[in-house]
């Protein structure tokens, strides 16, 4: 059975670390929201199951996309779904040490997917950010300067110095976290260019293993292909060139 994804049909966002797992994994899945409406499917499916797929008495009716199904099985939030899909993709080591770590790493990639975000919307996420641009630029400021550079540190230390080898963030092999942390370099690269290319510079370890990624042949295929939404001016990463500030 594959699984059912459900989030925004226009844009990478939150989404697309999900997507990139269970396109590694080569998952047979479903992205009901970019599917046909006479299907059954469409932006109206992934509404209606924000009210409850299983009906408005649902308990565990998911706040906000991105949520996944797995036959009976719902869960939301990013983080949470990768911790689930981990085991059954093998995308994830074995030992419950390892497993917490690499949910640590990603819980840290979505601050950091966060503060991204926050710095075209600063002060309302229900304001454009036509309406919050002095804010916005100031924010910006902090980011490119101090708080990517921080976390891009961090994260080369953590290839550079895995016990099993510099080639992957957890252990021997692939798991969601390198995943997710290509996108979020994929990201930056995108509405940073400048500050991002600064800040990757001296982290040969983070690079190699984005360029490792990237190329791994269903990753590739994956984004080469129409399924990959490009980015663009309505999801999290966002090229305003104000705010690339270096």
């Amino acid at each position: 059975m594959a699984y059912e994804l459900y989030y925004w049909p226009t844009l990478q966002g939150r989404g697309e670390f999900v997507r990139l797992a269970l396109e590694a994994a080569g998952a047979p899945y479903v992205d009901i929201a970019r599917g046909r409406e006479d299907a059954g499917q469409g932006l109206p499916a992934l509404l209606r199951g924000l009210a409850g797929l299983d009906g408005p008495d649902d308990p565990h009716r998911p706040l906000a996309p991105p949520y996944l199904r797995d036959g009976k099985f719902v869960v939301g939030q990013t983080a949470a779904i990768l911790q689930y899909l981990g085991p059954e993709l093998k995308l994830v080591a074995r030992s419950e040490q390892a497993r917490v770590w690499t949910l640590q790493i990603q819980l840290t990639i979505a601050d950091l997917v966060t503060e991204a975000h926050d710095t075209h919307h600063p002060v309302d996420v229900n304001l454009h950010y036509e309406d919050q641009k002095p804010e916005a630029k100031r924010r910006a400021l902090a980011f490119c300067s101090d708080r990517m550079p921080k976390f891009l540190v961090w994260f080369d230390h953590l290839v550079k110095h895995n016990p099993a080898g510099p080639r992957w963030l957890v252990g021997g092999r692939l798991s969601y976290a390198d995943l997710s942390l290509f996108q979020l370099v994929e990201g930056l690269q995108y509405a940073f260019p400048n500050a991002a290319q600064r800040a990757l510079r001296g982290k040969p370890s983070l690079r190699d293993l984005h360029e490792r990624v990237a190329a791994l042949p269903r990753v590739a295929a994956y984004l080469a292909s129409e399924r990959r939404i490009p980015f663009n001016e309505t999801g999290i990463f966002r090229r305003y060139p104000e705010l690339d500030l270096v």
